[in-house]
């Protein structure tokens, strides 16, 4: 599980030497760093050294860093550089077409992808596939890989490369391609019966992944009609990297010796008097965060009494933590997609703005004045809300108790989609299991509705949490689910920061299920007693900026505010008992209604 790459917050308040963000900075790097290193340098035993090397660099040289907002884009760029530094500090080699690429099946980053991840079918295939690419083409599958998983964004590969945008287009494409060679060619040397053409070929090999053997099985399979074939049903590579997650750090990085890291790094690291596990210990504590800053600025080890570093350690513990979201979380198993169902595609024109809401004085004009195209209750039915012409209401089974024959009656007479139970995962809420969730789900399949999934309160892109057993529950039973529903509310008030953890939670839900997403619910909202708003101007900035991204992003079919009424929610909510518009009111009021 990777932990969240650092905020803007975070990044200034490390260039200010704050020891706890430094400690946060390098513990939410490492992940990142190993995986775009080691996939591309293929397992090389010198990934530690760069991996630590790289971490170095970045916490040395991130004071200078002019625009924090690009950490991430800078943090790549900066990876890159040492992988290409490692490549020139290598012994030269003759050309790669001329002579086998060695890599070792026990060692190498695919078999740690498919050892790690329990991969099988199609994606232990695409990992055996990297082996066939020369050290270019890893170096940049290193980067789509996380880009198709919504690590990074083009912005990054672009940054990182150093080219413009369109040359990097082409790069990918091409880089592509030779995947899907190499994936052909796992496949069709995987088979039993071999034809005779391609066991007279092989009978030359040495049985190591190499680019120049991979040209020439391809050459054979381009002219071979029953190789073809057989490797003629290739799931497009995106659909199968999007759902994989960053494959763990292994304990030789989180609890490194001499021997781990290598010679090299170990006696960088004594001569300066800093114990290498300091360095990359997973997560880092702070205490040792600040001999990492010395060592990385001064060349010297800092010094703090044990009283110090406990009470920094403590003050970075993943108590701190916002405990509402965790979007930076990537699924750690194949995306559940149940044969006969294909996502569904947003068409230009189709509602989108959308509003919950609950029936008190005023409701009804509000939510003409709101120009939202849709908005549901938490009930059944509607009534004591007059919806203006076109404004479409969505009903919802709230929970167990919902489940009545008049209830689905009366929802089939309201609409053609129906929402699922409410936060079942949440005390107080729907409250249920996924197996009794799964009991329930043939009655609301009955309904003939377009069904959406029961709306989790939170982890709804965690392996083994409540929105992740359901669906393993639903596809093993071939039950329907049309579309995830998501709630979602941030912490953070900084605009930026908040709007990057809700594109990484919707981007990561939606690489796992594959299903359009709705975002029933979502503002920003500090719980605990009291709660705790941004002010109206921050909440307005938030929800500007985040509609703007949902409406372009990949997945997402619909969103609802919460809330239409201020009533209860005066920091989220559009308008006040009297009709008037709220900050974010006047917002929401601009937004369109509709996708682009």
């Amino acid at each position: 599980m990777a932990p969240p790459l650092p905020g803007v917050r975070t990044v200034r308040a490390a260039q200010r030497g704050d020891e706890r963000a430094l400690a946060d900075l390098a513990s939410g790097c490492l992940p990142l760093l190993y995986n775009i290193v080691g996939r591309a340098l293929n397992g090389h035993a010198d990934v530690d050294d760069v991996v630590q090397e790289t971490l170095l660099r970045a916490l040395r040289d991130v004071s200078g860093l002019r625009q924090p907002r690009s950490f991430r884009s800078w943090l790549v760029a900066v990876a890159i550089r040492q992988i290409r530094d490692h490549h020139r500090s290598r012994p030269p080699v003759t050309p790669l077409d001329d002579v086998p690429e060695v890599a070792d099946p026990g060692a190498d980053f695919a078999e740690a992808t498919i050892l790690r991840l329990s991969l099988s079918g199609r994606r232990k295939e695409i990992a055996e596939a990297t082996r066939w690419l020369d050290a270019g083409d890893r170096e940049l599958l290193s980067l789509w890989w996380l880009e198709e998983g919504g690590l990074l964004e083009r912005a990054d590969l672009v940054a990182a490369l150093g080219l413009p945008g369109p040359y990097v287009a082409v790069r990918v494409q091409r880089m592509k391609e030779r995947l899907d060679l190499g994936r052909a060619v796992v496949r069709v040397l995987g088979e039993r019966d071999r034809c005779a053409g391609l066991a007279a070929l092989a009978a030359d090999w040495d049985g190591r992944p190499a680019p120049l053997w991979r040209k020439r099985f391809a050459r054979h399979i381009r002219g071979c009609t029953g190789c073809s074939d057989r490797s003629s049903d290739l799931i497009p590579a995106e659909r199968l990297l999007a759902s994989l997650p960053l494959v763990p750090v292994p304990p030789a990085l989180a609890h490194p010796s001499p021997g781990a890291v290598g010679t090299r790094a170990w006696h960088a690291t004594k001569s300066r008097s800093l114990p290498v596990k300091t360095l990359i210990a997973v997560p880092l504590a702070a205490g040792a965060v600040a001999g990492l800053v010395g060592f990385a600025t001064t060349g010297r080890g800092g010094e703090r009494s044990a009283a110090a570093s406990r009470s920094a350690v403590a003050a970075s513990s993943p108590a701190t933590a916002d405990p509402t979201h965790r979007p930076e979380r990537t699924p750690a198993a194949p995306a559940l997609v149940p044969k006969g169902h294909p996502p569904i595609t947003r068409s230009g024109g189709s509602c989108l703005k959308g509003v919950a809401t609950w029936k008190t004085g005023g409701v009804s004009p509000a939510l003409r004045a709101s120009s939202a195209c849709w908005y549901y209750d938490w009930g059944a039915d509607s009534t004591g809300i007059t919806a203006p012409r076109g404004v479409e209401f969505v009903p919802m089974i709230w929970g167990a108790g919902s489940v009545t024959t008049a209830t689905l009656a009366q929802v089939k007479a309201r609409g053609r989609t129906l929402l699922g139970f409410n936060e079942p995962d949440w005390t107080g809420q729907a409250e249920m299991t996924p197996a009794q969730a799964l009991a329930l789900w043939p009655k609301l399949m009955r309904t003939g509705m377009r069904l959406g999934s029961p709306a989790v309160a939170a982890d709804g892109d965690k392996p083994g949490g409540w929105l992740d057993e359901f669906m393993k529950g639903a596809a093993a039973r071939h039950y329907r689910v049309d579309f995830i529903a998501l709630h979602w509310y941030g912490t953070d008030f900084d605009t930026s920061d908040a709007v990057a953890r809700l594109r990484r939670y919707v981007r990561a839900v939606y690489a796992r299920y594959h299903k359009p997403i709705w975002l029933t619910e979502f503002a920003l909202i500090r719980f605990g007693t009291p709660k705790v708003y941004p002010s109206g101007r921050e909440q307005a900035a938030f929800l500007k900026a985040a509609t703007a991204m949902l409406a372009g992003l990949r997945g997402v079919e619909r969103y609802a505010w919460f809330a239409l009424p201020a009533t209860k929610d005066g920091g989220t909510g559009l308008f006040t008992a009297a009709g008037a518009p709220t900050a974010v009111g006047r917002a929401f009021q601009g937004l369109p209604r509709t996708a682009p």
